[in-house]
């Protein structure tokens, strides 16, 4: 894949898609945004993963907090030589403006992305925004999907589409039901919550390989390395999805740097991931510094310069 840097100056970068699906382990970090943030913040990031990730994926004004779009930050990313994964919901937009987002994205030159329903805009968010949910994840993933099919939009790299997923203790004879509808919507790859519950995920893991569910499906993991144990607690009571085991919080506690904590604990259970069969990779959620989460990668020893070979 090509793209352009500041000057006019082609280069080449690595693709998520073909990372996920032929890459040894695949990696990802989330863009870290805030209102504020500007494009200069948004290269300063790439510049920092540029070497570090196969792709940055743009979330969707998380937990209602509002930051630049998906489609301005993956445009910017593409700038800087990064190949960027969009998030979008159907919390904030109607059928008009996700088929509209999806159109924008097509036409910048986006192939991976992320399609889920979202969270309800709390009671009581400042905003007091309204929730829309005018189509749900599964009616999203297939908009894109017939988008990939659409032979009157004229070339273009169809989108290779992800979904949310959760990873949890499931009964002896799950079927994976829900993942198979949203794979035959159009769903590629699923990126479960933030877990370090390393003996949950495999039993997960184990269940939808008995389920077959790993045939359709390449298998993202989210991880992120917590600054402290408040940080965790907090992620833990208000992400109630999260998997968060007391012994790292403990670990955190009992510290004498906690955000070098996080980072080694990001980085073993990154490598424990890899071991896991039927997992293509990980991706490092945000907690606001992106210099933690690049820190995880190196100490994870999974990623090399070389590996970024162009396409």
């Amino acid at each position: 894949m090509e793209y352009w840097l500041q000057g006019n100056v082609v280069g080449t970068m690595m693709s998520f898609r073909a990372a996920v699906q032929g890459g040894p382990f695949a990696i990802s970090a989330e863009l870290a945004l805030q209102r504020e943030s500007s494009a200069a913040d948004v290269a300063a990031q790439a510049d920092l993963f540029r070497d570090r990730v196969d792709g940055m994926q743009v979330a969707d004004n998380p937990l209602a907090w509002v930051h630049m779009s998906a489609l301005s930050a993956a445009s910017l990313l593409l700038l800087n030589g990064i190949d960027p994964i969009p998030i979008l919901t159907c919390r904030d937009r109607n059928r008009i403006g996700l088929q509209s987002d999806l159109l924008g994205l097509r036409a910048i030159g986006v192939t991976s992305l992320m399609l889920m329903r979202g969270r309800r805009v709390g009671k009581n968010h400042a905003l007091h925004a309204s929730t829309v949910f005018d189509v749900t994840g599964r009616e999203l993933i297939t908009m894109a999907r017939d988008l990939n099919e659409d032979k009157t939009l004229g070339p273009g790299e169809p989108f290779f589409i992800g979904t949310g997923a959760k990873a949890y203790r499931a009964r002896k004879h799950w079927a994976g039901e829900s993942l198979l509808e949203k794979a035959e919507a159009g769903a590629q790859f699923m990126q479960t919550q933030l877990c370090f519950n390393l003996d949950l995920l495999r039993h997960w893991m184990e269940r939808l390989v008995a389920a077959q569910v790993t045939w359709r499906y390449s298998v993202i993991v989210s991880v992120t390395p917590l600054p402290s144990a408040e940080t965790a607690r907090w992620v833990k009571e208000n992400l109630l999805d999260s998997k968060i085991p007391d012994e790292v919080i403990r670990r955190l506690e009992q510290a004498a740097d906690p955000e070098a904590e996080g980072v080694a604990i990001c980085a073993e259970t990154m490598q424990q991931i890899k071991e896991v069969p039927g997992i293509s990779g990980v991706n490092i959620l945000s907690t606001g510094s992106p210099d933690l989460a690049a820190a995880a990668i190196d100490a994870s020893g999974l990623r090399l310069k070389s590996h970024h070979a162009p396409l």
